[in-house]
């Protein structure tokens, strides 16, 4: 179980410490409220854990996520109140003895990380979580304007999430790959990332990206601007024929359109032999999926669904955002909004992301996966100032 909290006044908490060269601002003291309603909320749920144990209760799946996600905050409030309660101890001692101040101030300074981080991962635990956090996640990239250069561009692109893959140890596949014609870009891919919790790093990427630098067939050496359009979805199931077939049987036959086909394009003596291929049209939707990338018809069938529940799923989540959002008298800008989100300027090494105005500059290893997280995580603390903006809004309403 969790250890008790310091119990703090809030209002307390909020007022503003300093030391000659460090100045620490809590949070908010609406923010503490909450963290210690969630402590309230775990000790009631302990008290209920406790009663079905000695009633013989089985064990409770959603009762044991909830507990480790309130255990999680309360020992984060813990941990933040203890860090505080010194420095403000440390503080107090710089004002009163002027004899202890100079030790004081040097160990002010050292536990002064400790605070900031504890400060930080409380802040963060209180954030709203995205619904697809713990998700594995599919990225599908088809070029844009450009012509040749944009399927190119589309490579460079699927290549680059590749490497960070590898960066990163995760496991991947290439579930579905068309090239062009000339064999140096694609027309259209789809790369599986089946690391749980790869979703929440990845969500970002969705939008449009733009590309500017000489092609290898420009002779007069003129820059061109090129796109290529980047989904993020969740993987929300396996690709197994039983799971398959369950899932399907959860659409009506009004609904969904099954066809099946010969394959067709690259791929020697299977192609055109059999009716390998499958297309999904989701008509409530207008979504259609087509596969055909295996040699066998269920398989294709499998990964085809696959890739639809995950687009259905997408699309719920963004209409109940979308929703909310209009519910909200203070309109925030979407992370998702799919206009151009980032450009990748090869004359100048330069990659800008223009949601959170972040730069790098440095191409090559963005692109070889090794400083890929920088543009992320760029990203997720914009995301998150504007979750905490909200939260703060919130807080104060109730």
């Amino acid at each position: 179980m969790c250890k008790n909290i310091f119990r703090i006044n809030p209002i307390l908490l909020f007022k503003r410490f300093h030391s000659q060269d460090i100045t620490f601002k809590p949070l908010n003291p609406s923010l503490i409220l909450r963290a210690s309603k969630f402590q309230e909320e775990l000790t009631r749920l302990e008290s209920l854990m406790a009663q079905n144990n000695n009633s013989g209760g089985g064990f409770n799946v959603e009762q044991q996520k909830k507990y480790a996600k309130l255990c999680s905050i309360t020992d984060a409030l813990k941990e933040y109140q203890a860090n505080y309660e010194q420095f403000k101890e440390l503080e107090e001692m710089v004002k009163q003895d002027p004899t202890l101040s100079e030790d004081a101030e040097e160990e002010i300074k050292e536990i002064y990380p400790n605070l900031e981080k504890s400060k930080q991962l409380l802040f963060h635990k209180l954030l709203p979580p995205h619904p697809f956090a713990d998700k594995s996640c599919l990225l599908e990239l088809r070029p844009g304007v450009g012509g040749t250069e944009a399927m190119i561009f589309a490579q460079d692109l699927l290549n680059m999430y590749i490497n960070y893959a590898h960066h990163k140890k995760w496991a991947y596949r290439v579930v579905s790959e068309t090239e062009n014609e000339q064999g140096n870009g694609i027309v259209e891919a789809i790369l599986a990332i089946d690391e749980p919790g790869s979703y929440d790093r990845m969500k970002f990427e969705s939008g449009v990206h733009r590309v500017q630098r000489i092609p290898a067939t420009e002779t007069k050496g003129r820059t061109h601007t090129s796109t290529a359009a980047v989904v993020v979805l969740p993987q929300m199931g396996g690709e197994d024929e039983r799971e398959t077939d369950a899932y399907e049987r959860t659409f009506k036959p009004e609904e969904i359109r099954i066809d099946v086909m010969r394959a067709r394009g690259k791929g020697g003596q299977h192609v055109n032999t059999t009716d390998s291929a499958v297309r999904l049209t989701h008509y409530p939707s207008g979504i259609v999926v087509s596969m055909q990338d295996e040699r066998s018809q269920h398989k294709n069938k499998a990964k085809a669904f696959g890739i639809l529940r995950a687009k259905l799923a997408e699309l719920e989540r963004k209409e109940k955002e979308e929703k909310a959002r209009k519910a909200r008298t203070d309109q925030v800008t979407s992370t998702d909004r799919s206009d151009k989100i980032r450009t990748y300027n090869y004359p100048q090494n330069r990659i800008t992301d223009h949601r959170c105005n972040f730069s790098i500059l440095d191409m090559e290893s963005v692109m070889n996966g090794q400083k890929f997280d920088a543009l992320i995580d760029s990203m997720e603390k914009y995301d998150n100032d504007i979750k905490a903006k909200q939260l703060l809004n919130n807080v104060g309403q109730n």
